[in-house]
């Protein structure tokens, strides 16, 4: 596998652990292992990889992701040809404090699941939904509440999919309690985190603290 670092536990004040992407390269993976202090999430953007959580295995296809309680064993692999674009997401429990139990289990050729028995996220278009002005920004967006914070045990959100098209834009907005970071999925624009406007692009990420106001174009 290649991973890169985009944002480590010092980039907010959220207990955000880690952000990684890179790619898992054919017949590559991560093997089984848990965690008791944070939470996962595994996304490919692109290709079809096989996830595993609490012992069962199944195809999911990008862009999707599968997250992970504490507590519950996981891995992913990829069984084809090609070179997969992967991301992880960690949160932990208590910040800065992270764990991982490594389970010497590789995952690979072990019989799959055509049904997942665990939940997956799905980063598709079709399922978006028109959005006038979204936080009184200009035109129309569509967005998605991907997942919500039911979902996760630790100090997770949200995860929102919003697709903002030319000449629209995300308008400003404020959350004491809420904070994250934007991930750029493909194209191209601006973004604004208190006073400073900044370009971004595909595979971007941008750190968002409490208190912060960020809009979008």
């Amino acid at each position: 596998m290649n991973i890169q670092s985009l944002l480590e536990n010092d980039a907010t004040d959220t207990n955000l652990w880690f952000l990684h992407r890179g790619t898992i390269e054919p017949k590559g993976g991560t093997g089984a292992h848990f965690h008791n202090q944070c939470e996962e999430m595994f996304v490919i953007l692109d290709g079809e990889a096989q996830f595993t959580i609490d012992g069962h295995t199944s195809l999911i296809k990008g862009p999707a992701g599968a997250p992970v309680r504490m507590g519950s064993s996981h891995a992913i692999y990829n069984p084809t040809d090609r070179r997969v674009e992967w991301m992880n997401i960690n949160v932990a429990a208590l910040k800065g404090i992270y764990d991982a139990f490594n389970l010497d289990d590789p995952r690979v050729n072990v019989p799959l699941e055509p049904i997942p028995n665990f939940m997956v996220a799905r980063f598709d278009r079709a399922l978006l939904r028109d959005v006038g002005s979204l936080n009184g920004g200009k035109g129309t967006a569509q967005a998605r509440r991907v997942l919500d914070r039911t979902v996760f045990r630790a100090n997770w959100g949200y995860l929102d999919h919003i697709l903002v098209p030319p000449g629209a834009s995300i308008g400003p907005s404020t959350d004491a309690e809420i904070g994250g970071f934007y991930y750029v999925l493909s194209g191209a624009g601006s973004v604004t985190v208190g006073a400073e406007t900044a370009p971004i692009r595909a595979h971007d990420a941008v750190p968002l603290s409490f208190n912060q106001t960020k809009s979008l174009a």
